[in-house]
């Protein structure tokens, strides 16, 4: 199964992942937030939902997706390209696509300081 960890993580632990990954130890696919305010923000209600009727189909039109989720297309134009610039989504010449077959999110929550 191709999944990808969405996680909160350090720019200190995303270049620990990259020298590990030179070094052929495998990291496996993961796409980092610098807070889990900002993986939220990002990854709204309504995004999360996009994602589950994107996860594992291909490449698709926005049109498409919208009419996967009952939403209306130009809403579902903004949370693409928002999926796309944080780079969630990708852009492929078919369309749009979430490359992947299963999601993880891995992030600890601590008390405030």
């Amino acid at each position: 199964m191709n999944t990808v960890t969405l996680s909160v993580a350090s720019r200190e632990d995303v270049t620990r992942r990259a020298l590990a990954a030179f070094e052929s130890d495998k990291q496996g696919a993961y796409i980092s937030f610098a807070s889990a305010e900002l993986l939220w923000r990002t990854l709204t209600r309504k995004r999360w939902e996009l994602l589950q009727a994107m996860t594992g189909q291909g490449a698709m039109s926005i049109r498409e997706a919208a009419r996967r989720v009952g939403r209306d297309v130009k809403a579902v134009h903004g949370d693409v390209h928002a999926l796309v610039d944080a780079g969630v989504l990708d852009r492929t010449s078919e369309g749009f696509v979430f490359p992947y077959d299963a999601v993880h999110v891995d992030f600890t929550l601590t008390k405030a300081a």
